[in-house]
């Protein structure tokens, strides 16, 4: 071969061999998405919630969040804010929007866990890390923040029981779990199961479609005509929303006297209900302590340091191993637990709670 072919393929060899290397270099980006750089400028983050039927995502998530990430990054920091309204396919879409944003990271709490997995993928690959908010989303996601959630059911469960007492066994209750499509609902309902099953009869079990309270309503309907008022002692649900759905079906089937009705989320009508007794418990968790860990997971993250310095723990979803968690401690909220709160950062003050309609029942609880 002459010395000017020999100089021609060395070329072609080289290229080729970029080319390689280029087509490698891309393939390892696709699959884990590009490297976070540190920055040290002002951050743009974007927060999806699922949606505005729960009084605590407006009320309480939002501002928690948005005030913990400009405490920690600056008040030039952008915070862009979405609420999917119970619709998984807008909160894709919302995602899209945050990609084409450029946002610096992603804090999701999803209203689908499994189908928003594409969407967490997409944001992954174009090098935007994603906290998962409350439910623990699938996909790549970088980090997660929630309650314990079989504890809730758990306490939900242990409450029930002892309110019961001997009238466990004098009938049975209805569970009314949340919708398939949270996880958090399934920790949930295995909490709640490992506490009353064996010790009460349930008598209807429901997974209630999207959450809502008129689900609920519509499902305890069915439950009451199914066993007949007098046979239920009580109801499991899952959250206060439908606790609200639940009561409502069965002041209007003529209840002499309501049997103990759980709930989660200490929303403010549920805390009133509570105080009336026609709710007999709810289940307190601190917003402000997972808010906390939402924004500087997400900050952290942002600025190309990772997780581990936030997390403590890890957690496993259904398509991801050892992912970097921070879990906070629920508690029990009956009546004599309402005075502990009252006023604190993520509960109600006094005037909110003691309206003039609930005016006696809160002197009579000693909330003054």
């Amino acid at each position: 071969m002459n010395s000017h072919l020999r100089r021609a393929a060395i070329a072609v060899a080289a290229v080729s061999m970029a080319a390689g290397l280029a087509a490698c270099g891309s393939a390892k980006e696709a699959a884990g998405g590009e490297k976070k750089k540190d920055k040290d400028g002002p951050l743009t983050i974007g927060l999806l919630l699922p949606e505005n039927q729960t009084a605590r995502y407006e009320r309480f998530d939002k501002p928690l969040i948005e005030k913990k990430i400009k405490e920690l990054a600056g008040a030039d920091t952008v915070v862009l804010y979405e609420n999917a309204k119970q619709d998984a396919s807008v909160q894709q879409q919302q995602v899209d929007t945050m990609i084409t944003k450029k946002v610096d990271a992603l804090i999701v709490d999803a209203v689908d866990a499994k189908s928003i997995a594409s969407s967490v993928k997409k944001a992954n690959d174009k090098g935007i890390p994603v906290v998962a908010y409350d439910r623990l989303a699938e996909g790549p996601i970088k980090a997660y923040t929630s309650v314990d959630n079989e504890r809730v059911g758990k306490i939900q469960g242990e409450s029930l029981l002892k309110e019961l007492g001997d009238n466990a066994s004098k009938g049975e209750i209805v569970m009314m779990n949340g919708a398939i499509t949270d996880p958090n609902a399934k920790m949930y309902k295995d909490g709640a199961h490992s506490v009353l099953d064996g010790k009460v009869k349930v008598g209807k079990e429901y997974d209630t479609k999207e959450w809502k309270p008129e689900n609920a309503n519509e499902n305890m309907k069915g439950a009451i005509s199914s066993l007949g008022k007098e046979n239920i002692v009580g109801v499991y649900s899952a959250n206060d929303g439908m606790a609200g759905g639940i009561i409502t079906a069965m002041k209007s089937a003529g209840f002499d006297k309501l049997p103990p009705v759980t709930g989660q989320d200490a929303e403010l009508s549920a805390v009133q209900r509570i105080l009336a007794d026609e709710q007999f418990m709810s289940v307190y968790k601190p917003y402000k302590p997972e808010a906390d860990a939402a924004a500087e997971l997400a900050v952290s993250l942002a600025k190309g340091k990772g997780a581990e310095s936030v997390a403590k723990s890890t957690v496993d979803s259904g398509t991801q191993k050892k992912i970097p968690a921070v879990i906070v401690t629920p508690f029990a909220l009956t009546k004599a637990d309402i005075g502990k709160y009252v006023g604190k950062e993520g509960f109600f003050g006094l005037d909110e709670i003691c309206t003039d309609k609930y005016k006696e029942q809160c002197e009579k609880a000693g909330l003054k």
